[in-house]
């Protein structure tokens, strides 16, 4: 009996292991970021330590490649044409951008801090500017720099943010 029970066991997992391979399914939640993207942060509007002063609008198109696990939780990179990489992620609410830039505040000295940028965005709707997940063409965001305490001698970090737009260009 015991031989009988090996040899059908034996049987069924040699024909499973003939069976053709069911493909892989990729989940999709429709609120995956992919492809180019033009995306300019506003020197307009741009807030530096909490006081609006202009700063240069700088425009750049990210590639974006993200893939969801929950309609909720969500990784990827982005490629700026700038040069750059970076992890994109979202855990709820919106998406986050972490870049480190070199060299980015000049000191009295000659010398240069580095810089910690932070892009925070979030779709939103084109026809009323509410907030919506699940719109992947129009995002909306803020774009906030800053130094390290310290910097440049001054016992204060130079803080600046900008608002940002995204717009997918395909």
């Amino acid at each position: 009996m015991h031989r009988i029970y090996v040899f059908i066991t034996t049987a069924v997992a040699v024909v499973a292991s003939l069976a053709p391979a069911s493909p892989a399914s990729a989940s999709t939640y429709g609120v995956e970021l992919n492809g180019a993207y033009r995306v300019m942060s506003n020197g307009d509007w741009a807030k530096t330590n909490d006081v609006y002063i202009n700063e240069k609008t700088v425009v750049q198109i990210w590639t974006m490649h993200s893939s969801c696990t929950s309609p909720i939780d969500c990784t990827g990179t982005v490629t700026s044409d700038q040069g750059w990489s970076a992890e994109l992620t979202n855990h709820g609410e919106f998406w986050v951008v972490r870049h480190n830039i070199d060299n980015w505040e000049p000191c009295r000295d000659g010398t240069k801090a580095p810089g910690a940028q932070k892009f925070r965005f979030w779709g939103v709707d084109p026809a009323n500017g509410d907030e919506d997940l699940r719109r992947v063409n129009l995002l909306a965001g803020i774009d906030r720099t800053m130094a390290p305490s310290g910097a440049c001698g001054i016992n204060k970090p130079l803080v600046i943010e900008m608002p940002m737009r995204l717009e997918k260009l395909s």
